[in-house]
């Protein structure tokens, strides 16, 4: 079985649309070169086709055909003239023309085509590999950020209970509620995470590009709870 090889440029004789309409092939010449002097439409490409004449010979055949989206406006228009009523027929004909294009079809016996099917499904898992890798950093952050839908940074702590970030900060250091690690990031002593105070929330892992390791980074979050007990901590050095 041969693969059928879809016309990559849709095109449609005058010998097709006098089958369409069911006119004489001469009718439909006549109507196209009328329509043309009268510079409705463009001249179509002549070409030659075979055909059989009554005496049994073989003899040449003058046509017309129509391509492109010009060709289809102006197959459109001669058919209108002459048989309005297949207007539609011949739409839908452009339309199987235009299918064929969209959707090829591949014979799976023929190892050419077989071997480009495989070809193309490759690039498509390769394409899709990509994009899972592009989005998965994105979805790890995402994941971070519902973690701590209810907990705060240090910064919105302040703003809530209206001190200066670094005023608190410090005051948290004093009672030695949190402390700066090697790093200088700040990190909550382990019996006020126990108590519910803080948590600790990883980071998505990010690879070093200087030496290539992977690292996971720990933010200190405070619990609504936590909230709550800075607020008070807060109020009582302010009465001092």
């Amino acid at each position: 079985m041969n693969a059928i090889v879809p016309v990559q440029i849709q095109m449609m004789t005058s010998l097709e649309i006098a089958e369409l309409v069911e006119k004489r092939h001469g009718n439909v010449k006549r109507t196209i070169e009328t329509l043309v002097k009268n510079h409705v439409i463009r001249q179509p490409q002549i070409e030659f086709s075979d055909k059989i004449n009554n005496l049994g010979f073989s003899v040449k055949q003058e046509h017309y055909t129509f391509s492109g989206e010009q060709g289809k406006r102006d197959s459109i228009i001669v058919v209108a003239q002459l048989c309005p009523e297949f207007t539609a027929r011949l739409v839908d004909r452009w339309q199987e023309l235009e299918a064929q294009v969209a959707q090829p079809v591949f014979d799976i016996s023929n190892p050419y085509h077989l071997l480009q099917a495989i070809e193309t499904q490759a690039k498509q898992n390769i394409e899709l590999t990509q994009k899972v890798e592009k989005l998965e950093p994105k979805a790890q952050a995402l994941d971070t950020i519902a973690e701590t839908v209810h907990t705060y940074c240090i910064r919105e702590c302040a703003k809530t209970i209206g001190i200066k970030e670094k005023d608190l900060i410090n005051l948290l250091l004093q009672k030695k509620w949190c402390y700066r690690d090697a790093e200088k990031k700040l990190q909550p002593h382990a019996q006020y995470v126990l108590n519910g105070v803080f948590t600790n929330k990883a980071s998505p892992v990010i690879k070093n590009q200087n030496d290539g390791q992977e690292r996971v980074f720990l933010h200190m979050r405070v619990t609504a709870f936590g909230l709550t007990r800075i607020t008070g901590l807060v109020n009582k050095e302010k009465l001092k």
